[in-house]
């Protein structure tokens, strides 16, 4: 063997001479396919090249033909409309161009210098993600000349970048290394000192490694311009560049930890997740958030039984690509204060853990043991629709009409499904042009609806108004009053900004959830539904009129007719069935009513109950969620049970069983037979029905309106439901941001 090695080394000299020398003319290659000897077969095969598939499944549409140019890529034609960069021209043409400063949803910075290609009659390579395509451009990017200068690129972006990869949390997932792998040298030249920077305190969610930082400016482009806050810049100059803050401050938008995803190194990491796993650890796991009635789109990294981190997933018509502070840290919260077994309230006052049999017992012998019309039932803001449904179900068997769910207010009107969602839909926001802003905070409420609220403001000048308390938007607006007098005025047509909605296409009125516990709320729906009318919100192509709701339970209880007072029927309740409902006031609560807490967290309302009964949280079930705008939606279970726990539904049909009264359900398909029976559009999933009913239809109400102000629905964003509060996390954003 090494006699075979030392004679093939010795032959490449050989080899090399031979080669460099033009071939004969007898010589010919021998070509097993008979296809390519012939000329017309190579003519037709150069004129017609085979499809190639677009980088990311990239999708051109081009409404006229006439807007079409075409460009060559590595020769292969590819037409698209005009306005796009050679970057977007290279991703149709399915080839992929390394960047780092490019983000398809930033302005376009083109410092980093990583996406040069070769256009011909071009001096010199060209930064792709600045420079537009023209017709007939002949782009190439494999060439030596591309290459070699996206080695000097990598070559200089490394000089400074310290060797941190075994202990950087970015590693594996790190745009620099696979790039530097994919398109760098196999060695550096610098041989001088490493500079080193100040790392900058941005608050208690991103952890700051500055060193690292490649000046890519993509964390200062999407504070600016996604998140609205002006908290990062770059300072300096040459060696001396950084990003930090101009003062010293904390990074205070509710969107911040959407930096960590696109900085392309590891400067910006999760400070919660910090050295807590390695992404190839980890069991990713597609679901939904479920702390707002926005639906974001998310995916939960565990590891064994235990939630790791939660990133946003990709999602044009939801969230786009980001998610909210609350979604992505909140996930500390689902493994504190959980109730693990079914515990009942002693003679002492003191809970003790029993069986499941004796539990249920239990509560079966109380519901018998009063009227029909004493039991009320009340579902909670993170409760899917198959729990809801079986709770109606169950206590429709007693006897029982008194089901609701928190934040629905006082009997609401659920008889057209247009008057409690958001109409215009999440990405249809994007077409309005006008926006008045009643009694609702997104900022607070929705933020990935207040985003798309920004974003149109940004792209298009649309023009905001706001009636409600004082609140800080991060978008310019008009705050036109507090109260309903205002709206009285807009819809008397006496108010300046009548005018505004009057000369706007597209004009859009959303309307706060909080308006639902108001007495007055049918008068100021009324009055809202008089602006429409007068200013055109409502048309055959065109429907503005929106209610943004709060919770991810809200949408699916109205479908499913969830619609009694919980405020009036508790004060004669003597029987309280609360499933997950922390944030009901039971302060009217008769002394000797007997409470059932259905739930996973010891919240609020545990305090109250007579009988515990621990159910499964939703990054441990399946289930359907509708958002507010009508999108029915499945969580997807990422990690088992904690302890005992059962999924609701399951728990509310084994009472019903002991109690006498069997729900005819034995698992998930049969429980959505029901709710398609009730409401067949909560299994339409991922899709979004439009209503064929006419706001025209609902009676007139002549109800008189108060001018008492409206009220903040969400006083602390980071707390708002059972997993938040439990959440280390949130308790540290409350304290710090907030100062509370």
């Amino acid at each position: 063997m090494g006699f075979l090695l030392r004679s093939l080394r010795c032959s490449k000299p050989l080899f090399r001479s031979y080669l460099s020398h033009p071939f004969p003319a007898h010589f010919r290659w021998i070509s097993s396919s008979s296809a390519l000897l012939r000329p017309e077969s190579s003519v037709a095969l150069a004129a017609d090249p085979p499809p190639r598939t677009p980088v990311a499944g990239a999708r051109v549409h081009i409404p006229n033909p006439d807007d079409a140019i075409e460009v060559f890529v590595d020769g292969y034609p590819v037409k698209i409309p005009k306005g796009l960069t050679v970057l977007q021209a290279c991703e149709v043409a399915g080839v992929d161009i390394p960047r780092f400063c490019y983000h398809s949803r930033l302005s376009i910075a083109g410092n980093c210098r990583m996406c040069l290609v070769e256009v011909e009659k071009s001096p010199k390579p060209v930064a792709s993600c600045a420079m537009p395509a023209l017709p007939g451009m002949k782009i190439k990017t494999s060439t030596p000349v591309a290459k070699k200068a996206r080695e000097g690129v990598m070559e200089f972006l490394l000089m400074n970048h310290p060797l941190d990869c075994p202990i950087c949390d970015q590693g594996g997932e790190c745009d620099l290394q696979d790039q530097s792998m994919a398109f760098g040298a196999d060695r550096g030249r610098f041989t001088e000192m490493k500079r080193s920077v100040v790392d900058k305190n941005l608050g208690p969610l991103v952890k700051t490694v500055m060193t690292r930082c490649i000046q890519c400016t993509r964390c200062v482009r999407f504070a600016t311009e996604v998140a609205g806050v002006q908290d990062l810049g770059m300072l300096g100059r040459g060696s001396g560049e950084e990003i930090g803050t101009y003062v010293e401050k904390l990074m205070t938008s509710e969107l911040s930890g959407n930096v960590i995803d696109i900085c392309p190194v590891g400067a910006l990491t999760s400070k919660p997740f910090a050295f807590k796993a390695r992404n190839w650890e980890l069991k990713g796991t597609e679901t939904i958030d479920v702390t707002d009635a926005v639906g974001s789109n998310i995916r939960i990294d565990s590891r064994g039984p235990e939630v790791m981190r939660i990133l946003p997933r990709l999602n044009e018509e939801i969230n786009e690509e980001w998610i909210s502070d609350k979604t992505r840290f909140c996930y500390d919260g689902l493994k504190r204060q959980r109730l693990n077994d079914p515990m009942i309230r002693g003679p002492d006052g003191r809970f003790k853990a029993v069986s499941w049999r004796d539990a249920l017992a239990v509560v079966a012998e109380v519901a018998h043991q009063v009227k029909p019309e004493e039991i009320v039932g009340i579902a909670g803001q993170l409760s899917d629709a198959e729990s809801m449904m079986a709770l109606k179900d169950f206590l429709n068997k007693m006897g029982s009409e008194n089901v609701s769910c928190e934040g629905n207010g006082i009997s609401p009107n659920a008889d057209l499904r247009p008057t409690y969602l958001l109409n215009t839909n999440i990405s249809g926001l994007e077409k309005a042009d006008a926006f008045l802003l009643v009694g609702t905070q997104p900022r607070l409420e929705a933020p990935m609806i207040n985003a798309r609220i920004r974003k149109t403001v940004r792209a298009t000048q649309a023009k905001v108004a706001y009636i409600g308390p004082p609140s800080d938007f991060n978008y310019d607006h008009q705050h036109l009053g507090t109260g309903p007098k205002t709206l009285l005025d807009i819809a008397e047509g006496r108010h300046p900004f009548c005018s505004t909605l009057l000369s706007a296409k597209n004009p859009a009125i959303i309307v706060g959830a909080k308006i639902f516990e108001r007495k007055d709320k049918d008068a100021i729906f009324s009055a809202v539904e008089t602006i429409a009318k007068l200013h055109k919100v409502i048309r055959a192509d065109w429907n503005g009129l929106n209610v943004l709701l709060l919770n991810a339970a809200q949408a699916a209880a109205l479908d499913l007719g969830l619609v009694s007072s919980p405020s009036e029927s508790i004060r004669s309740a003597k029987f309280l069935y609360l499933m997950g409902a922390d944030d009901v006031n039971l302060e009217k609560l008769p002394d000797d009513a007997f409470v059932v807490y259905q739930g996973h967290h010891g919240d609020k309302s545990v305090y109250r109950a007579n009988v515990i009964l621990p159910s499964s949280a939703f990054s441990e079930k399946e289930g359907t969620y509708e958002n507010a705008e009508g999108c029915s939606q499945w969580t997807v279970p990422a990690v088992p049970t904690v302890g005992d726990a059962r999924d609701d539904w399951k728990i509310i049909r084994a009472v019903s069983e002991v109690a006498g009264v069997r729900l005819p359900y034995d698992n998930l398909e049969a429980v959505r037979a029901r709710i398609r029976m009730v409401a067949p559009n909560l299994l339409h999933v991922d899709e979004r029905e439009s209503s064929t009913v006419s706001v025209d239809m609902k009676p007139d109400f002549q109800h008189q309106m108060s001018l008492e102000p409206f009220e903040a629905a969400v006083e602390n964003f980071y707390m708002t439901n059972s997993i938040t509060r439990a959440s280390k996390i949130m308790a540290q954003c409350s304290s710090m941001l907030l100062k509370k």
